[in-house]
């Protein structure tokens, strides 16, 4: 964080100074969290759900160079700012660095949107743009009221570019986050049924989306072959970039090749020219997180050979995301559980589909689709039915929440053991591990409440 004085940041909270000189100064990174917190950082004793941040105070003394707190314990030495709650001070003082930062650097800011892709493109934005320039972006999801402003205070004076992650939790919700960050470059990767169970429906998942359009103050991104996206307006005066399959897109995906080996695809740029890349990431989803994540770049002025070297080199987009794992024995395992929606879950599997049609044996372990509400019952049953379509060779349902998928399959096709559902994660992982062979591709994917990405690290053989 920028150096800031006892004073300075009690003027931006709108807080009171209880313990402390006014004129100390404080330049170590916020958080939330009192096991992370680093030496000489500043602790927000958030009060929580489950937990109050205020119990944590005598613990964080010795490493914290200041507390902000809604109840102080002034016995403590530890300086400490007295605010009315303590989350809205924390997006107060984020807003104040931010502007801060832009008023006396080079500063531009990224912000990203959509049901599916946000954590993949944003890693990948963090990898091209830092070859440029200091770059922050968000660790893990951070991409709420809490997580956001935590990522905007780790800022420097000369930090290039903030990348940041704009996650939906209800109406208005990322209008405000957007509102003060205002974002030079926007971008709308999908709309889709992650978390439309919880918001009332696609249409109030589109509403929400959408809040980010009207704070993006340079370009939006958007992606050309979501309709509803596509149908999106960005304000007078704020350039408009497509990037998908669709041949009006301004980033235009001439092709996929798909291979245990990566991902081989082609992009054509706004000039015309079509630049071949080879990514180790797996995914034909890929291929559109790297479009938008080019059309970035491109914008902010990265030179297309370096924006390209960047994404070629990256691993994976991060890890429980389509995690390619070759065993010593000659088994994939293709571990994607941290999260899943519909549109994820169909990637995925046409991932694998394509696999098997290369002389794979292969393998599917689906666990719960979370947070769809009225849409859970038809999305797990279609599910089901989709691997029978896409012809997966086997198939292996984990927990009671997943057991539809099981059902819609068998109700598909005439398999006899080809669907096989599992109570826990425990007795699938049994029933699993000794009936793979070298060549056999397996694919571990569920959203993260259902915990099978720790499945996936037991029969890949990670620790």
């Amino acid at each position: 964080m920028i150096e800031l004085t006892l004073a300075e940041i009690a003027g931006a909270v709108d807080g009171k100074i209880v313990t402390g000189a006014a004129d100390l100064k404080v330049s170590g990174n916020p958080d939330t969290d009192s096991r992370a917190l680093e030496v000489g950082g500043i602790f927000f004793a958030k009060l929580g759900e489950h937990d109050d941040g205020h119990r944590y105070l005598e613990q964080v003394a010795d490493v914290a160079a200041l507390a902000v707190v809604s109840q102080p314990n002034a016995a403590l030495a530890l300086p400490q700012i007295q605010v009315e709650d303590t989350v809205v001070a924390l997006t107060a003082l984020a807003k104040f660095v931010l502007n801060q930062v832009r008023s006396q650097g080079e500063l531009q800011v990224v912000g990203i949107t959509g049901s599916n892709g946000k954590t993949s493109t944003k890693n990948m934005l963090r990898e091209i743009l830092s070859r440029v320039g200091s770059t922050i972006a968000p660790r893990d999801s951070f991409n709420n009221e809490v997580g956001l402003p935590l990522t905007v205070l780790r800022l420097e004076i000369d930090t290039k570019f903030l990348v940041l992650e704009m996650g939906a939790a209800g109406i208005g919700s990322i209008a405000k986050l957007a509102s003060w960050c205002l974002p030079d470059v926007g971008v709308e990767l999908k709309v889709g049924l992650a978390h439309a169970g919880a918001f009332g429906g696609i249409e109030v998942t589109t509403q929400i989306k959408r809040e980010l359009m009207p704070f993006v103050q340079r370009a939006v991104v958007l992606n050309e072959d979501d309709p509803i996206v596509r149908a999106f307006e960005a304000n007078p005066g704020v350039k408009r970039i497509g990037f998908g399959f669709a041949r009006e897109a301004d980033f235009e995906i001439k092709s996929v090749d798909l291979s245990l080996s990566g991902t081989k695809l082609a992009i054509r740029y706004p000039d015309g020219q079509v630049s071949e890349i080879t990514l180790k990431m797996l995914g034909e989803h890929q291929a559109m997180n790297v479009s938008a994540a080019l059309a970035v770049a491109h914008q902010l002025g990265v030179a297309r050979e370096l924006a390209i070297e960047a994404v070629s080199e990256m691993e994976m987009a991060e890890r429980w995301r389509m995690q390619l794992i070759k065993r010593k024995d000659g088994v994939f395992v293709i571990n994607d559980a941290y999260n899943a929606s519909p549109d994820s879950m169909r990637a995925a599997l046409q991932t694998l589909a394509t696999l098997g049609r290369q002389g794979h044996r292969t393998i599917a372990v689906l666990g719960q689709m979370a947070e769809l509400g009225q849409y859970s019952v038809d999305e797990h049953d279609q599910l089901g039915r989709l691997v029978v379509r896409y012809n997966i060779d086997q198939l292996y349902v984990v927990g009671a929440e997943a057991k539809l998928i099981h059902m819609g399959a068998m109700q598909e096709g005439s398999w006899d053991g080809e669907s096989v559902f599992c109570e826990t994660i425990s007795a699938a992982f049994e029933a699993i591990c000794d009936k793979l062979s070298p060549g056999d591709v397996v694919l571990v994917k569920s959203s993260n409440v259902a915990g099978l990405r720790f499945l996936g690290d037991e029969l890949a053989g990670v620790r």
